[in-house]
């Protein structure tokens, strides 16, 4: 309950504060906010600000979704490992040192996550440690420090925010002219935001395809730079475990950063992780 809470807490602030900005900038430019600049500037300020708030609040979002407890003072041999080698990776990818936590899950897993380099989380799960060698599992935090490196969690974002935009603005769009026979002023009734609400979902779709397209390209990079830091060997049958273990269960958020994903009976398209296989072969080809 409280997560809904927060949710819709959460979005009625971004409305707020979006339409106080869109409002200053129109003011302060001159931009007809009935016409499609108008429009685009509006979609812009919301597709932006949704993405660059959840990105502000992932590490946030990522502990309470999991129950992770954040590793202050380590409480045996295990936790001073993890932190000691999450260290030294961070320390050799030239990183701030990251938050590491631990959550309970059964599942061999583990994310990366935060709002900024100097702001990151490295999170694994118990079924990690306990299915895991303790080369495997380095490896599998070198994937996750890679991830902070190749500043995946800002890039995302900003892909999402352009995905937000331009499927905010054709949406509007389209159901303008639908509604009002090429009108492009918003308004229309319920009638039109009907038909905005069902074109959003529909190109929504479409376009997470572009954003499970980078997913999977950072995952095949995240793989090298493991490679880079701790040997292929390593990350090769930490992969190879994996698919020895049924698929994780961690919801969409969290696997965008893990090591392990689902894999879709629908598509490719739609997969947020390559499939093990070909991260395995990516990395036996390399030199």
């Amino acid at each position: 309950m409280k997560r809904i809470l927060l949710f819709l807490a959460t979005n009625l602030a971004i409305l707020l504060v979006v339409s106080v900005v869109f409002n200053i900038v129109i003011a302060a430019t001159g931009i007809d906010a009935q016409g499609s600049v108008g429009l685009l500037v509006f979609c812009a300020l919301f597709g932006f600000g949704g993405a660059f708030v959840s990105l502000w609040i992932s590490r946030w979002m990522a502990l309470r979704s999991t129950g992770a407890r954040v590793i202050e003072q380590p409480q045996n041999q295990s936790e001073e490992w993890l932190l000691r080698t999450v260290q030294q990776q961070a320390q050799k990818a030239g990183l701030p040192m990251p938050q590491v936590a631990v959550y309970q899950s059964p599942e061999p897993n583990a994310f990366a996550t935060g709002r900024s380099k100097k702001a990151s989380l490295v999170a694994v799960s118990t079924g990690l440690l306990q299915n895991m060698n303790a080369d495997e599992v380095e490896a599998v935090l070198a994937h996750e420090v890679s991830h902070i490196a190749n500043g995946d969690m800002v890039t995302l974002t900003l892909i999402q925010g352009v995905i937000n935009t331009f499927v905010m603005f054709f949406a509007r769009i389209i159901a303008s002219a639908l509604m009002r026979g090429g009108d492009n002023q918003r308004g229309g009734g319920f009638a039109y935001y009907g038909v905005v609400m069902l074109l959003e979902v529909v190109f929504g779709v479409l376009a997470s395809t572009i954003v499970m397209w980078f997913s999977r390209q950072r995952e095949f990079r995240a793989d090298a730079g493991s490679a880079d830091l701790v040997g292929k060997q390593k990350m090769i049958a930490a992969l190879r475990r994996l698919q020895q273990g049924k698929e994780s269960q961690l919801d969409g958020t969290m696997l965008a950063f893990g090591i392990n994903g689902k894999r879709s009976t629908i598509s490719k398209l739609f997969m947020s992780h390559p499939p093990l296989d070909e991260r395995i072969h990516a990395l036996e080809q390399r030199r």
